[in-house]
């Protein structure tokens, strides 16, 4: 019993002077230095398992919603927008072979994006080209878990569902394919357009869009010691740094090389410079443009993949450039010609559109002014002298208009992105998020990235289209016959034709 009265009256000593020595251990560490209490922090961790883990950032309803809607957009664009812009500008009896192709070309590549194209470009694997962990758009959305698989913006914390952004991505792929149809429009076999256009979209569209916009997102910045490791992981031309807001490189200087490629190895039309080959339905045209206009700021605006003010930027200088390329257009053939034309409206249009696309977000008011106005001017130029010294028969003006439009904006984007100049400058620091400052911007530097960007793309598009176009002419033959092309391609391979009179 006094054994055990012994141990209790211990007991009862430890327990009282227990709050003393951890309160005299709490003033010693109050006098402690701040980094010996830092370097404690880990080792008092595990004393806290009930703590729970910080939530996954979940999507902004109206992000979602806009990328939504601009994905309709660029949809309503491609078709009919697209379709009726380049139908109006052939021959009637190739009209609804027109429509078709967009129609057919536009539905091909949107499976083929689903099926392999999405992952070849928009996941992990080497500087050129991504692998096959999204093959049939694996582990987009989780069905046992009812779970949906994130996507990173440009903001940290702040995803959009990968679902989202595979079907925005999906109809830049799918019409960027189709612009090239208006380079040898009025001549090809319906069998060797689809079978160019898988080739092409898998072995140049894929890599191209890999190296242009595939990086890790900027929640992976964590830390300035793993910017290196992490850039490293990115497409080419990104970690390059340079700049495509929404497309110059990727769609539009890359479909427009396909094109000029095309012209070439299909040849002319029958009675090309001979016989009259005006458009046949400029009222379609001027739709289409219009539809073209409209849609683009889907392109554009939702290339911030966001609802924010980036989006209103891209919007604004869409709306500004474009307007301005129509009016120097115009004035430009009234100089040159005597009169301003329905189709050189239309054409000045798509001019100012592709010309702002690698720009859109990435410079500012005074940029977009400039751009739209250069873009009229060059384009118009592009598609009369330059065409002219090419010789080749772009039927629908895509190397004059989307080429050259897209190199123009791509080298301007180098120019006018810097803040001096009214631009947003770039985010030279993605752990902290922090612009580039004005002092430290040099334009000859970014334009020559930008330059760079642009040679890797013209001759990544010109190999890959020239063998796509001759295993194409091995498979089935490129051209139809020249009773066929001399009657239409409406009825000889649709067996349809777009008017009855």
């Amino acid at each position: 019993m006094k054994k055990l009265l012994a141990l209790l009256a211990l007991a009862g000593a430890v327990f009282v002077n227990t709050p003393v020595i951890a309160q005299d251990k709490a003033e010693k560490a109050a006098d402690a230095p701040a980094a010996a209490a830092a370097a404690a922090a880990p080792a008092a961790a595990p004393a806290a398992p009930m703590a729970e883990a910080k939530p996954a950032p979940t999507p902004n309803k109206g992000d979602v919603a806009w990328m939504l809607t601009a994905t309709a957009l660029v949809l309503l664009m491609s078709i009919p927008g697209l379709a009726l812009f380049y139908g109006g500008m052939v021959r009637s009896k190739n009209m609804l072979s027109m429509l078709m192709q967009v129609f057919v070309v536009f539905s091909l590549i949107t499976v083929l994006w689903c099926i392999y194209g999405y992952s070849l470009a928009f996941t992990e694997s080497n500087a050129y080209i991504g692998g096959f962990d999204r093959l049939f758009l694996s582990g987009i959305f989780d069905s046992m878990k009812g779970e949906f698989a994130m996507a990173a913006t440009f903001s940290k914390a702040t995803p959009i569902p990968e679902i989202v952004f595979v079907a925005f991505q999906a109809t830049f792929a799918a019409i960027t394919c189709c612009l090239i149809l208006g380079a040898f429009a009025e001549r090809a076999k319906f069998s060797a357009v689809l079978i160019f256009m898988v080739l092409w979209f898998t072995f140049s569209y894929a890599p191209i869009a890999h190296m242009v916009w595939f990086w890790a997102g900027p929640d992976a910045y964590t830390d300035p010691k793993l910017v290196d490791e992490i850039n490293s992981k990115a497409g080419l031309i990104w970690q390059w740094g340079a700049l495509d807001f929404a497309g110059g490189t990727v769609v539009h200087i890359n479909a427009g090389i396909a094109g000029i490629v095309g012209a070439y190895v299909f040849g002319k039309r029958i009675g090309y410079g001979k016989e009259a080959m005006s458009p046949h339905n400029l009222t379609m045209t001027m739709i289409g443009a219009s539809l073209l206009w409209f849609g683009w700021f889907g392109f554009n605006a939702g290339s911030a993949l966001e609802a924010n003010s980036t989006a209103a930027l891209a919007f604004m200088n869409t709306f500004l450039a474009t307007a301005c390329a129509v009016l120097a257009w115009i004035f430009g053939e009234w100089v040159f010609k005597g009169k301003p034309s329905m189709l050189g409206a239309a054409s000045g249009a798509v001019a100012g559109l592709v010309a702002i696309t690698p720009a859109a977000g990435n410079v500012g008011i005074p940029g977009a002014f400039v751009i739209g106005l250069a873009a009229g001017l060059v384009c118009l130029w592009g598609v009369n002298g330059l065409k002219k010294l090419l010789g080749a028969d772009d039927s629908l003006d895509v190397f004059g208009v989307h080429a050259i439009g897209g190199i123009l904006g791509a080298l301007l984007t180098g120019v006018f992105c810097d803040p001096n100049l009214g631009g947003p400058g770039f985010v030279a620091d993605w752990v902290t998020a922090a612009v580039i400052k004005p002092a430290d911007y040099s334009i000859g530097a970014q334009v020559w990235t930008q330059a760079k960007a642009v040679g890797v793309t013209v001759i990544w598009s010109g190999v890959v289209a020239f063998i796509s176009y001759k295993i194409a002419d091995l498979v089935v033959g490129l051209r139809v016959t020249e009773e066929e092309e001399r009657e239409g391609l409406d009825i000889n391979s649709h067996g349809e034709t777009a008017y009855h009179m």
